[in-house]
Order: C-alpha cells, then sequence, then structure tokens
C-alpha cells in the first residue's frame, strides 16, 4: 500500500518557500499560483493529497478547488488518487522513454 507522507514530498515541493497567500488566492490570481506548480517535482503527491483529504481551499498539485470538486465528481468510485495518479505517472514515463520516436511525424 502507498502511503501519503506529505512531510516527504513536502520538502521537496517548489511551492515549499512561496508566501501562502499566494497559494490560497482567488479569481485570476489562482492562474499565477498555478503557474508555481510548473515543473515541480512532487506535484502527483501534492495532488493525490488534496484529493484523497478532500481539501477545499488552495492551489494543490496545479489545481484550483473548482478543478478538483469536478474531477472528484466526475471520478466518485476512486478510493485511492495517489494509487492512480502514480499509475498513470508510471505509465506515462514507461510510454515517454528515451529514444522513443514520437507517434506522429512533422506532417502530422
Amino acid at each position: 500500500m502507498v502511503e501519503d507522507d506529505q512531510d516527504t514530498w513536502g520538502a521537496r515541493a517548489l511551492c515549499r518557500t512561496a508566501d501562502p497567500e499566494e497559494l490560497f488566492a482567488e479569481g485570476a490570481a489562482q492562474n499565477r499560483a498555478k503557474a508555481i506548480c510548473t515543473g515541480c517535482p512532487v506535484r502527483t503527491e501534492c495532488l493525490a493529497h488534496a484529493l484523497d483529504h478532500r481539501i477545499e481551499h488552495g492551489i494543490w498539485g496545479g489545481m484550483t478547488e473548482r478543478e478538483r470538486r469536478s474531477l472528484l465528481r466526475r471520478r466518485p468510485l476512486v478510493t485511492s488518487w495517489r494509487r492512480l495518479l502514480e499509475a498513470a505517472r508510471s505509465e506515462h514515463e514507461q510510454r515517454a522513454a528515451p529514444g522513443d520516436e514520437p507517434a506522429w511525424d512533422a506532417a502530422g
């Protein structure tokens, strides 16, 4: 079973030094807060934590509270977002292994 150890992944989060007010913004300021998540090495863990714990406020894993609520409504049977997102990330990484040619060419 995969455990959610926020102390471990939280220490590697890009937002760990950000002003908390930025991450709990409203309106257009949410897009700036979401930009902090771009390229974060623990984005998956962060999003899974917010979904698994039904955190209602703030930007987590690059998603707003509205986006997370929508995702939870669309997938009500998911019992562990951490397992689901880690499996999806692993599958994506396997498909995008170094040296693989893209499935499409320049002509589209």
